[in-house]
């Protein structure tokens, strides 16, 4: 077997159904995953489209990008493919299209001696009369009004010509997502593809990277080169990869609701450097003493001493926060929030002392819910230890979790039954829940000259809010050194509540 027999078709196969299917329909939407070459077969079949005579069903490409870049790739990609192929008469050149009266568009063209051409253009068209031929609508979730496009390129389809509007997703609001669902619905007489990551690793993409790149294919360097790809995205994965857009748009909770419910109340923050870990222990718990009287005693003598109280606690050490949300059960059963508590970079110990603290002081504490995940597991067993687990709840936060909790805490914010703290750095947490695989979650960690967040407010608000709604929760008990009192033992003798020196 000769060198040229032993190379694969040009082509994947997903490449080349997405192809066929723009032959057999004159409107084709196809959602993608990224980084799979779809583009690049696209620029493939535009140029033996463009270069093909009338007769053999040759015609214009008119490319639609939506910025200037993609363009540009798209025009240097065919060009490629039109040496490759010998039917370009020409190198791409660089021009205006006319869009109009006083509108032009920067635009790239490629003309073929078949007297077709590819033009890209860097930026929708208002209009493409006096235009026909194969129009591709590329990344269009990300177009400023891709009806308006869609309708220009509609407009072609009385002539004959060709349709494809192709794209990752953005979201199920965007008017791409909301386009695709259409077609599923049969509200619009469309042919709708669907090339995930997975059919494209499945039908040879990453072999066709290694003969690209001239290493040897094996199957462990596949599942880990997969696995790069999905760790490269993270939490987007399944919009990026897997076609899946978020719910929602994105913001599972409007900002106006969220800055409705705002009341100020103070936000305590400790953030300590990287060497207080090594600081003696006498230091450590000294100055964590003192940062208790000087921030947190103030504000917990202040409160309301006949409301019981409860806790949420979302856990991090070096990275996300700490988030102590505690909630005050109203006599109408709102939840007020007298209060917040952030520590970032707070030693285990030192946390603890702090946890151990306020709940020791709170009035009338009732439970606490605590994210028992990875390191948070520590502060999680110490606070059911001393209290027991009737009233520390330690919680695994997953996809069940929050499928289970944010609706909620949705309804309760919704309903004006929970006070959240009016502060930029609180609402942008809530506002990171978004709607992933249809569960309500932190979409990603937002980061500025602070730190890390994630979520932590509206976690550590979830928490709280599930433990104040917990039935099983009973009487106001505490437990102490293994054994359980009641409210009414508190009153007779404070001191047995008090953290043993």
């Amino acid at each position: 077997m000769s060198a040229a027999e032993a190379l694969p078709e040009t082509l994947l196969p997903y490449q080349q159904r997405l192809l066929e299917a723009t032959r057999e329909h004159q409107v084709v939407v196809c959602e993608k995953s990224r980084r799979i070459g779809a583009t690049w077969a696209i620029a493939a079949d535009a140029v033996l489209s463009a270069g093909a005579e009338r007769s053999a069903g040759g015609s214009d490409v008119l490319y639609i990008g939506y910025k200037v870049d993609l363009a540009r790739e798209f025009v240097d990609t065919a060009a490629m493919w039109g040496r490759a192929f010998h039917l370009a008469a020409e190198e791409s050149q660089e021009f205006l299209f006319s869009d109009g009266p006083d509108r032009d568009i920067q635009a790239f063209r490629i003309r073929f001696a078949s007297g077709f051409k590819i033009v890209a253009l860097s930026s929708r068209p208002r209009s493409l009369r006096g235009h026909q031929g194969y129009v591709v609508i590329d990344e269009a979730a990300f177009h400023d009004d891709l009806a308006e496009v869609l309708k220009a390129a509609l407009a072609l389809l009385i002539w004959g010509g060709r349709v494809l509007v192709i794209s990752t997703h953005d979201g199920t609001e965007n008017p791409f997502a909301e386009l695709c669902e259409d077609i599923r619905a049969g509200k619009r007489p469309f042919e709708l593809l669907r090339i995930p990551f997975e059919d494209a690793v499945r039908d040879g993409l990453y072999r066709r990277i290694c003969l690209a790149r001239g290493i040897a294919w094996s199957a462990e360097g596949e599942v880990a080169w997969v696995q790069e790809i999905r760790d490269f995205y993270g939490e987007d994965a399944g919009e990026e990869l897997d076609c899946i857009p978020r719910d929602g748009g994105g913001k599972y909770l409007p900002r106006a609701l969220l800055e409705a419910r705002a009341v100020p109340r103070p936000v305590l923050r400790l953030a300590l450097p990287s060497e207080f870990v090594d600081a003696p222990e006498d230091t450590r718990v000294r100055e964590i003493d003192e940062w208790i009287a000087e921030h947190l005693a103030p504000v917990v003598e202040e409160l309301p001493q006949n409301l019981r109280s409860f806790l949420g606690e979302d856990f991090g050490r070096s990275g996300d926060l700490t988030t102590l949300w505690p909630l005050l059960l109203d006599r109408d059963l709102t939840r007020l929030t007298p209060f917040l508590v952030e520590l970032r970079n707070v030693p285990f110990t030192s946390q603890w002392q702090i946890v151990r603290w306020l709940l020791e002081h709170l009035p009338r504490f009732s439970g606490a819910a605590f994210d028992k995940g990875v390191n948070g597991a520590y502060l999680a067993e110490v606070a059911r230890q001393r209290w027991g687990s009737d009233m520390i709840a330690e919680v695994q936060i997953g996809e069940p979790w929050y499928r289970a909790n944010m609706p909620i805490l949705k309804a309760a914010i919704e309903d004006g039954t929970i006070e959240l703290i009016a502060d930029a750095d609180v609402i942008d947490d809530f506002r990171t829940i978004e709607m992933i695989r249809g569960v309500p979650r932190p979409a990603k960690r937002t980061k500025d000259e602070k730190g890390q967040r994630h979520g932590d407010s509206a976690i550590a608000a979830a928490l709280a809010l599930a433990k104040s709604r917990d039935d099983d929760t009973g009487p106001v008990r505490f437990a102490v050194a293994g054994r359980r009192v009641s409210t009414a033992a508190y009153a007779d003798d404070p001191d047995l509540f008090r953290t043993p020196t």
